[in-house]
């Protein structure tokens, strides 16, 4: 199995006929996925290269049975495109988009997410989520990633979540799901989120956590792994040289009064009893070894 998308997935890309998203919308149709919609309301009726443009997401749903919506939209619209998805009818929604106002984040994560119980957010400012060989919805590299199971993987960080699904394909180990679930401070989808999901799926046997400076979410996720999980974790976390008051690429990833910092994270991960890597590479290498032992 896989978490959250498959093969049956149907997918509407919002912002499909803008540069960005017409190059991620063809890329992931030609990988396989279930591409079957877009939308923009100047140019409803139209099509990008077969892929039927509609007015809203819920026209793309009653027409063409979407369930994930796939996000390429400005910043400052992210808000009311998510919402337009959520009463559109998809279950997911997946943001792309960087540079979200918090308020926005904040809102999206809470309000609108209350309102509606029946969709997940993944992201902002996030790669997407890949079930190799079944489903890539994002910017991930579909090449990268070996299918087959049994790990999954999930990262704050996207060109770390590259790099982990490289170095377990050149390990030859599969992956069931890879979930980026982005750098910012508010996202829709957590670590813990992703591990009871990996957890409950019966074809993954273990997970690669990819963790960062900043936050209390590795805290959070090493407290689920210790009373919840009963499938090994490994994990790496990035940001060990990083000095305080100094944020370091991502907006959530931001050392303060001695909060956040990596040593911190690693020493909870240890402590729940996750082998955790000096780098990404290391980390590849004790998933191999977890591996052998499934």
């Amino acid at each position: 199995m896989s978490i959250w998308v498959d093969g049956d997935s149907r997918v509407v890309y919002q912002g499909l006929t803008g540069r960005q998203g017409r190059f991620y919308g063809l890329r992931n149709r030609d990988y396989g996925t279930k591409v079957v919609a877009g939308t923009n309301p100047f140019k409803a009726g139209s099509d990008v290269e077969g892929i039927p443009v509609f007015a809203t997401v819920a026209d793309a749903v009653e027409a063409t049975g979407a369930d994930v919506s796939c996000l390429f939209i400005p910043a400052p619209f992210v808000k009311a495109a998510v919402v337009e998805a959520a009463e559109g009818g998809v279950s997911l929604v997946v943001v792309i988009t960087e540079g979200v106002p918090a308020k926005d984040e904040a809102w999206l994560c809470n309000k609108m997410l209350r309102d509606h119980p029946e969709v997940r957010v993944i992201g902002p400012n996030c790669p997407g989520i890949i079930s190799p060989g079944r489903a890539n919805i994002g910017i991930t590299a579909g090449h990268i990633a070996l299918a087959g199971g049994p790990v999954g993987i999930v990262s704050r960080s996207g060109t770390l979540t590259y790099q982990a699904l490289y170095e377990l394909k050149l390990n030859g180990i599969g992956v069931t799901t890879c979930v980026g679930i982005g750098g910012d401070p508010v996202p829709g989808t957590s670590f813990t989120d992703c591990l009871a999901a990996f957890e409950d799926d019966p074809e993954t046997g273990a997970v690669m956590m990819i963790g960062e400076i900043g936050g209390s979410a590795e805290e959070e996720a090493a407290e689920f792994i210790s009373a919840r999980m009963t499938k090994p974790v490994v994990a790496y976390v990035a940001g060990i040289t990083a000095p305080p008051g100094k944020k370091m690429g991502h907006a959530g990833a931001i050392v303060s009064g001695g909060k956040g910092t990596a040593k911190a994270k690693i020493e909870a991960l240890q402590t729940a009893g996750v082998r955790v890597g000096a780098n990404p590479t290391e980390a590849g290498a004790l998933m191999v070894e977890v591996v052998k032992d499934l």
